[in-house]
């Protein structure tokens, strides 16, 4: 679900498009070409929860479609975008400028050590909020692309999941949380990397279409949690029998929440 989800228009002959998020209110200058954010990642925005002056990491951030939609919803977050591809970090810069929103980015592996983590000044302890979109889809059942820095973003290594989530619990303070947006066929494996330091996971599958399967799922869980896990109602894009389509249409303005972003 990386289609763009307003408009785009090549705003140069460099293979760069510029593009409405939010309404308009948030503009993305992007690759044409490859990893290109889109649904994800303002789902992803909108299912997280946030306050003034809470510092919020982007893990993955790609041009900065998740984190700057945040960031344009709550004013005042103390945002790093971290990133691996040097060119996407430097148009998460770019793009955290042209908006006006006032962002860190760091360019390194989200699988790094912590003393990388640390340099980059992520020391443990030291988050708000945690978000992420990693590379979901398996190395051994899908085809990686030719473009690599598509493949980058898309493919998951088996220990992917399990490293992302251990960066997010390291930084991250005792009672903060963690969202984040996984394929749904690999909910199982989400639950399984989350079992070690994270509780009170909270659930939100996210259809195609009604008559589908899920294709994703929204995670929302708590560093050191014990609240019961919660399993919402699905949010299905493309019918309006169970989210009215107005409802949907103010979140993918960036005027709705999701129930994952509530206190």
């Amino acid at each position: 679900m990386n289609c763009d989800p307003t408009n785009s228009a090549v705003v140069d002959e460099a293979g760069f498009t510029e593009d409405a998020f939010l309404g308009g209110r948030l503009r993305l200058r992007q690759p044409r070409g490859g990893h290109r954010a889109g649904h994800d990642a303002v789902l992803l925005a909108a299912a997280t929860a946030a306050r003034p002056g809470d510092r919020v990491v982007d893990f993955g951030a790609g041009v900065g479609a998740a984190g700057l939609a945040l960031a344009r919803r709550v004013a005042g977050v103390d945002l790093k975008l971290v990133e691996i591809d040097p060119q996407l970090a430097r148009l998460a810069r770019d793009n955290a400028a042209a908006n006006g929103i006032k962002a860190e980015i760091v360019t390194l592996d989200v699988t790094s050590s912590a003393n990388a983590f640390a340099a980059a000044g992520l020391v443990p302890d030291s988050a708000d909020v945690v978000l992420m979109n990693p590379p979901f889809h398996d190395a051994g059942r899908h085809r990686a692309s030719p473009e690599a820095a598509k493949a980058l973003a898309h493919v998951a290594g088996p220990a992917t999941l399990e490293s992302w989530i251990l960066a997010a619990r390291r930084v991250l303070k005792s009672g903060s949380a963690l969202t984040l947006i996984w394929r749904a066929d690999g909910l199982a494996d989400v639950l399984a990397a989350l079992a070690h330091g994270f509780g009170s996971v909270q659930i939100l599958p996210v259809h195609g279409e009604a008559a589908k399967p899920a294709i994703r799922v929204l995670v929302r869980t708590v560093k050191g949690g014990r609240a019961p896990s919660r399993l919402y109602r699905s949010l299905v894009l493309n019918n309006e029998s169970t989210l009215p389509k107005m409802q949907l249409d103010d979140v993918m303005a960036g005027m709705a929440l999701l129930p994952l972003a509530a206190p």
